[in-house]
């Protein structure tokens, strides 16, 4: 089973040097075994060929572009789709700019643009900090994690315009994540999909890297069951 690592690939990433370590723990303790293909943010043509799509950290990304385009053939096809941070970032500006029908840009990315911005700075940055977030009773990422409550590991500094979080709610997007002390969104996911779920934080991060987070083992295995449904069709 292939899965996508869609990101600018760099050594001084923490998530890049953690991901590889964790799919060979999804290999020995899951016995799922993803092969993985590191995707620029500037190639991302032709990813219906593969079986998962994960949009790794990184921000800013090479191509805005790219990463919009690689989370709406994710959207569109079907395919398992995990986005985490950066990844959290792009999938919301997909479906805003494509679902929802809005024109709107990223700070980071064009902290000029005289659109309005979608992904807005933190009042406080969340680089290097955990924090706990409540998970909505019902969710996809609820019942993965199996408990209300979670601690969890940031590396950003960029969330959610709050003032838009209706319209996308309105347009199917299901907010299953919340901060637990200002309630600003940190879980989104699309129900009615494989698997398309997207996370402020970076669950690549928990633990020492020997064991998957729930949130990824439950992504893989949303992979080998999209991928042998497939086969049988």
């Amino acid at each position: 089973m292939r899965i996508a690592l869609v990101g600018d690939r760099s050594p001084s990433v923490r998530s890049h040097v953690r991901i590889p370590r964790l799919l060979e723990a999804l290999r020995e303790r899951d016995g799922i075994a993803l092969d993985p293909y590191w995707i620029p943010t500037t190639d991302t043509e032709g990813l219906e060929r593969f079986d998962g799509i994960w949009m790794v950290p990184g921000s800013p990304y090479a191509s805005e572009d790219g990463a919009v385009h690689a989370a709406r053939t994710a959207r569109e096809n079907g395919i398992p789709f995990l986005g985490t941070c950066g990844g959290f970032q792009h999938m919301l500006l997909e479906y805003a700019r494509n679902v929802c029908g809005l024109d709107v840009a990223h700070a980071e990315n064009q902290p000029d643009d005289l659109r309005e911005f979608l992904l807005t700075p933190l009042a406080c940055s969340l680089a290097g900090h955990e924090g706990e977030v409540t998970l909505e009773p019902g969710t996809r990422v609820e019942q993965i994690m199996g408990r209300r409550t979670t601690v969890e590991a940031y590396i950003c500094s960029y969330g959610l315009n709050e003032d838009y979080k209706q319209l996308l709610r309105s347009h199917g997007l299901v907010f299953s994540g919340h901060a637990a002390d200002d309630g600003a969104v940190r879980v989104a996911e699309l129900p009615g999909h494989p698997f398309f779920l997207a996370a402020m934080f970076q669950p690549e991060l928990s633990g020492d890297g020997t064991r998957p987070h729930p949130v990824i083992s439950a992504f893989a295995a949303a992979i080998a069951h999209h991928a042998a449904a497939a086969t049988t069709h």
